[in-house]
C-alpha cells in the first residue's frame, strides 16, 4: 500500500463517484478505477459497493476513511515539521543572556521568537557572567549565549550585534543624582563603588576608565547579578557603572547618568564554533534584529592604525551608531580594552565576528590587561563578594 492509494481512495470515498474523483485528481476514470481494485486487492476485501448510480463504502471502506484520514494527516504534519527544524524554526534552543541584556534584550528576542519561530522552545537563562556561558556551551548545557566576548576558547565563536554606552548608577538621594546629563568620571573621586567581580569585562573597563579620569575607585562590594548591584545602589552602599538598558529593577529608588567620557561596551551572540544547527542559525538573524529593535546596532569595526595589533582593542574612538538609537554612544565615544581570559558579564567588549579568537588575540589581549589592571582597581581585603565570579 503506497500514500498514492490512500489519497485515490478518499477521493473516491468523499466524491461517491469515480468520474467526479477522477476529475479532482487530474487523472483519467479507468486508471482511477484500476487503483482502487489493486487497493481492495491487496486488503483482499471490497471497500464500495458500485452500482449504476453510485458508490457506497463498505464497512471495511468506512474503518479504512478514518484511517487513512489520520494517516494523511499524520504525514503532512511530519513534512512539515522536519522542514521547519530544517530551516532552523522549530526545537528547543537553551539560550544564556547576561547582566542588562536580560533586562533590555532579552524580552525583545522572546517578543520576535513567539512571532517568528512559534514552534521553537527557548530555555532561557539570565544574568549571567561570561565565563559561565562560555562553559555552558562547551559542555552542551547551552545552545547559544548572548554574552560579552572576548572568550578564551577557539571551539566558540561570536557575533558582535551591538554596542552599548556605560551608565552611572546612583542612589536616589545621593548628591551626584541631583542632575542629570553625562556625569564625569572625575566626579566619582571618594566615592564607594558597587561592583561586577574584577574578572568581568565590565569591571576591568570600569578600572580603566577611572583610571583615566586621575582616580582609584574604592571597590566595597562586589555581585554577579546586575539586579543585586541596582539593589545594593538602591540600599545607599555605592554607586555602580553599569551597561545602560531601558528598564532596570529598583528604578524608582535609582538614578542613571551617563559617563563622561563616554565609553561603549559591546553585545554578542556565541555559540559553538562547528554546530551546524540551522536553529542556531536562525536565532543569530533573529537576535540581530532584535538587538536593532531594542536600539543599539553594532556599528562597522573602527580602522587600526598601521602596525598596530588589530586583535588587542586600546581606548579610543567609538564606533559609529545608528542617528536614532536613544542609547547609541554620543560622538567621540570610547571602546573599552578587552579583559583578560573572556571574563565578562553583560555585553561584549569586543568580538570575532562569526569566527572562533585566535590564540593570539588572547594572548596579545591577556597581556594588555596584565599591564593595566596592576596600576587599577586596588581592593580592599575587607571586600565582601556575593555570588560565584
Amino acid at each position: 500500500m503506497e500514500l498514492r492509494h490512500l489519497r485515490y481512495f478518499l477521493a473516491v470515498a468523499q466524491e461517491r463517484h469515480f468520474g467526479r474523483a477522477a476529475q479532482r485528481l487530474h487523472m483519467a476514470q479507468p486508471p482511477l478505477s484500476q487503483q482502487i481494485r489493486q487497493l481492495e486487492a491487496e486488503l483482499g476485501t471490497r471497500l464500495f459497493e458500485r452500482t449504476t448510480r453510485r458508490v457506497d463504502l463498505t464497512d471495511a471502506g468506512r474503518l479504512l476513511v478514518e484511517r487513512a484520514t489520520q494517516i494523511l494527516a499524520d504525514v503532512e504534519s511530519a513534512a512539515n515539521d522536519v522542514a521547519e527544524v530544517g530551516r532552523g524554526a522549530a526545537g528547543v534552543l537553551r539560550v544564556g543572556f547576561s547582566g542588562t541584556a536580560t533586562y533590555r534584550y532579552m524580552p525583545e528576542v522572546v517578543r520576535r521568537a513567539a512571532r517568528e519561530l512559534p514552534h521553537v522552545r527557548l530555555q532561557v537563562v539570565g544574568e549571567m557572567l561570561t565565563p559561565q556561558m562560555e562553559e555552558a556551551l562547551l559542555e552542551n548545557r547551552l545552545d547559544v549565549a548572548v554574552l560579552r566576548p572576548p572568550v578564551s576558547s577557539d571551539d566558540i565563536a561570536v557575533d558582535e550585534i551591538a554596542q552599548t554606552p556605560l551608565t552611572v548608577a546612583l542612589p536616589i538621594d545621593h548628591r551626584l543624582a541631583q542632575e542629570d546629563g553625562p556625569l564625569p568620571a572625575s566626579a566619582l573621586a571618594g566615592e564607594d563603588l558597587v561592583s561586577y567581580p574584577r574578572t568581568s569585562s565590565v569591571a576591568t573597563i570600569t578600572a580603566e576608565a577611572i583610571r583615566r579620569a586621575g582616580i582609584r575607585p574604592r571597590i566595597v562590594q562586589e555581585a554577579t547579578e546586575t539586579s543585586t548591584l541596582i539593589a545594593l545602589v538602591a540600599a545607599g552602599l555605592g554607586i555602580s557603572i553599569i551597561p545602560a538598558a531601558h528598564a532596570l529593577p529598583f528604578h524608582s529608588t535609582i538614578r542613571v547618568r551617563p559617563l563622561d567620557p563616554p565609553v561603549t561596551v559591546g553585545l554578542g551572540i556565541a555559540w559553538r564554533a562547528h554546530d551546524p544547527s540551522s536553529l542556531i542559525a536562525a536565532f543569530r538573524d533573529l537576535g540581530r534584529r532584535a538587538a536593532e529593535a531594542a536600539g543599539t546596532p553594532a556599528g562597522p569595526a573602527p580602522a587600526q592604525p598601521a602596525g598596530e595589533d588589530r586583535h588587542v582593542n586600546a581606548i579610543g574612538p567609538a564606533r559609529p551608531a545608528a542617528a536614532a538609537d536613544p542609547a547609541s554612544p554620543p560622538a567621540g565615544a570610547t571602546t573599552a580594552p578587552r579583559p583578560a581570559g573572556g571574563n565578562s558579564d553583560d555585553d561584549p567588549a569586543t568580538a570575532s565576528a562569526g569566527r572562533p579568537l585566535n590564540p593570539a588575540t588572547t594572548s596579545a589581549t591577556m597581556s594588555d590587561h596584565s599591564s593595566t589592571t596592576s596600576a587599577v582597581a586596588p581592593h580592599h581585603d575587607d571586600t565582601t563578594q556575593i555570588g560565584e565570579p
